[in-house]
Order: structure tokens, then sequence, then C-alpha cells
């Protein structure tokens, strides 16, 4: 039987009793004074290289084939790998006040799981802990009744561990940035800010900005967001960003805040992992194990024994970037056969009073249902820039 991803089922728990517009959820609170974070000290790092932290797994999978037959997928890190990886989490902390503290809990440790441990067979992993906006601060906020939380608290946090690492830790390395949701948020204004068109630049093999919005004109590449950090239309291109948001096949809401630009002619970049240079492709996920509501999920009928945490099922999952009614996402289509015992379905909703909200699209397994893509894409561009 399959775990759910602690960070999944912490956020699930989490909406099951908030409103259905996510758009006041990113609205930033005034700054307050607060000393900074000292990222020498590395128990203010989730995952380093080199030590037994949140990020040295196990990550065997099952894979699970349409005639419904199993087979177990191994895997490993790579003690050598060329290039460093510098990931900033979601909105996962379950923490009672508005921002985090510097204690690591389960959805820290659990959402790491998900997305990033993974790529250590890429690259070297650096995560640093930082005083997020909280779950019970998105929570509060969807209520009405926000909390005095402080972005720019999470912001400053994430900007002092990426100035360590480069002093400290880079050594003229290539580096991947990966953030999803909150994360996301705040690596675009860290490289808005402190990378575009900077000699650092130089040093970013790809941003992997994930489950939030990243504004390019529309027709064009570059010049939304980033002056000079353009979206990735090649698995070969490098100093570039991947960038999406995933729905069902279904327009997202007009309350949905993903994918819609507020600016007039921007658009939300989209950026298949599946297909870069456009049109349609089969998405390699990886999932986490549970169902829906947090409930274990049954991936063949009858039911067999899963003995790992994570699941691909090659060929079940396909995405394409679409633009309607002023959206711009990764549209997902489930391929499921009704007459093969593989399930035809997948989780990734998130449940707000019982019922999967096409608000948030899915939006939990943003990072998972394109991972082996994303893995793949990596490979090829520190191939790329390892042989510039």
């Amino acid at each position: 039987m399959l775990r759910r991803s602690l960070f999944l089922f912490a956020v699930v728990l989490a909406a099951t009793s908030l409103g259905s517009d996510p758009r006041a959820a990113f609205a930033q609170a005034p700054p307050t004074a607060s000393a900074p974070n000292d990222y020498t000290d590395m128990n203010n790092w989730l995952c380093r290289p080199g030590r037994q932290d949140a990020c040295a797994l196990d990550l065997a999978t099952t894979i699970v084939g349409p005639s419904g037959v199993t087979t177990i997928e191994p895997w490993s890190a790579d003690p050598n790998a060329p290039i460093d990886c510098f990931y900033v989490y979601p909105t996962v902390s379950n923490d009672p006040t508005a921002n985090s503290d510097m204690e690591a809990g389960q959805g820290e440790t659990g959402v790491v799981r998900s997305q990033l441990a993974r790529f250590a067979s890429k690259c070297r992993l650096y995560a640093p802990m930082y005083r997020q906006v909280t779950l019970a601060a998105l929570r509060a906020r969807l209520s009405g009744s926000p909390m005095e939380d402080d972005a720019d608290l999470a912001y400053t946090d994430v900007l002092e561990a990426w100035n360590h690492y480069l002093a400290n830790d880079n050594d003229g390395r290539g580096v991947v940035l990966i953030g999803h949701s909150q994360g996301t948020g705040v690596l675009v204004r860290m490289i808005a800010e402190e990378i575009d068109g900077t000699p650092v630049q130089d040093q970013l093999v790809s941003a992997l900005l994930i489950g939030n919005n990243v504004e390019v004109p529309e027709g064009k590449d570059v010049g939304g967001a980033f002056q000079h950090l353009p979206l990735c239309r090649s698995a070969g291109q490098i100093g570039c960003a991947i960038t999406y948001m995933t729905f069902r096949a279904t327009v997202p809401p007009a309350q949905s805040f993903f994918a819609r630009s507020p600016r007039p002619g921007m658009i939300t970049g989209c950026t298949n992992p599946a297909a870069l240079a456009g049109g349609a492709g089969d998405l390699q996920a990886y999932f986490g194990g549970g169902g829906f509501g947090g409930e274990p999920m049954t991936w063949v009928e009858p039911a067999v024994e899963v003995s790992t945490e994570f699941v691909t099922p090659p060929g079940l999952v396909q995405g394409e970037c679409v633009q309607r009614n002023g959206y711009s996402y990764l549209e997902v289509v489930v391929t499921g056969d009704p007459n093969d015992p593989r399930a035809d379905d997948i989780p990734g909703d998130l449940v707000i009073g019982g019922q999967p909200s096409a608000v948030w699209g899915l939006h939990l397994v943003d990072v998972g249902i394109a991972m082996g893509n994303l893995l793949e894409i990596v490979d090829q561009q520190t191939k790329a820039y390892l042989g510039r």
C-alpha cells in the first residue's frame, strides 16, 4: 500500500475549509524588521551535498504498465554530479504563525521527497530553509481574515542563502534553479533583481519555475518577468526558463489566480517539458503514492502489492501548452483505457469541501507530473552547458 507524499496531504488538509479564490493568497504584506538567518549554520539547510538529510533517500519506483505488470525502477544519486541545483520549496509549513520558523516539519521534509530528491541523480542539491508565508496565513487570507505575514522576509531569507551558496559552495559550477508555487514566486523576483543580465547569469544552466506565473509578452519568449532570460524551446538550450501550470482538459475557472496575467499584452509563459518546441507529448509522471484526499490509490485491478513509495505509469498522461480565454497553461489529458487493468485517472486535484477544485488545477502535482521529462532536460542541458 502506498503513502501519499506528506506535503500533498498537508496542503489538502489545510485547504479543506477554504474558499475557492486563491488570488488573495499571494498578496504581499508590509515588511517587518527581522534578524537575518545565518546560512553558515548547516541546520538552516534542508538538503546539502554529502550528508544524510531530507534528500538522502531511496527513490526506487514501481513502474505500472498498461497491462498491469509492475516492475521496479532502481534509482541512485550521483555523488560526482557536475552541476548544482538550488531549490525553493512551495507553501508547506504547518506552523501556526504567519511566517514559519526555521525548524523543518513534515511539510518541509515531505516536499523535498516529491519535488527535489530525485534531481540528486543529476546535480548536487542545495535546499535552504526559509521563513515562508505559512499554510495558516494562506488559510487566513482565503477566509477573509488575513494574518500579518511578511513575504519580503521569505524573499530575504532565500536571497541570503543564495548569496551564501555563491560565495562558499558554488566554485564556478553551473546551477539549475528549481521552485514551485511560493518558491517560484521568490525565485522570479530573485532572478529579476539579482541574476537577469548580470555575470552570474552565465552560470545558470536553467531555471525550473513551476506552478506560478512567469510573464512574457504574447508571442515572445522574453521581455516580461525577465529582460535577458528567455523561455526554453529545446532541451539543448541553456540559460533559459521552463515554466508551466497544470490543469485538466477544461478551461480554468474565472477566479483562478494561476495561468493568467493581469497586464495587457502579457501572458503567462508555458513550456511543455514533454515537447519544448511545441505540441503535445507524453509526460513522464512520478506520483508519490496516494490518491485523492489522502486515501491510498489502487493503480492496478485486481490490486497488486506495491512496495515503493513512488509510482510511474508510462504512457498514461499527456500534456500540451494551450491558450484559452486569456489563460496559458499546460493542459493535461489522462489517456486511460477502461479495458486494461491499470488505473484510468491520476491523483493531484486539490480537494475543497470534499470535491476536487478546478480553481487550483493539478497544482499539487505540477512537478511530479513531468518529473521524468525535467530530469531528461536537465541532463541534456548539463551536457550542453559543459560543452560550451
